[in-house]
């Protein structure tokens, strides 16, 4: 899958972004193994704290969906420069995939890519070995 491809499914979940207080309306789009493009949107509550990002929308669609391996996820707003997953979704993120390819854009729709690990390279992993 191309990257403008991602980016342009991001836009259009962008368009749907609740964020009165902020103005801040940030899209995702995360390509599933499968081939499938889950997108997602941020969503704001005047309990700030309540509030939640595009990406983890898109990945909570996902797995609702049934789908929990992923390739890549592009992430878009409208502000300028390039936008950056926050840490908690980059956590939130590298519960299924650590090396997941991040496409960020810009304004003009040019993009960059990252590696999950290098945007957040010391991920938190709950130990599950019995001892």
């Amino acid at each position: 899958m191309e990257a403008g491809c991602l980016i342009e499914e991001a836009r259009k979940a962008q368009q749907n972004s609740y964020s009165p207080y902020s103005g801040y309306k940030v899209g995702a789009a995360l390509l599933g193994k499968s081939g499938q493009i889950y997108t997602g949107t941020n969503i704001e509550n005047s309990s700030y704290g309540l509030s939640i990002c595009a990406e983890r929308t898109a990945l909570f669609n996902a797995v609702n969906n049934g789908e929990v391996d992923f390739l890549a996820i592009a992430v878009c707003s409208n502000g300028p420069g390039y936008v950056y997953p926050c840490g908690a979704c980059l956590q939130v993120l590298a519960e299924f995939v650590p090396d997941l390819q991040v496409i960020v854009s810009n304004e003009k729709d040019e993009f960059e890519q990252y590696l999950l690990s290098d945007l957040l390279p010391q991920a938190f992993k709950l130990s599950t070995q019995e001892g």
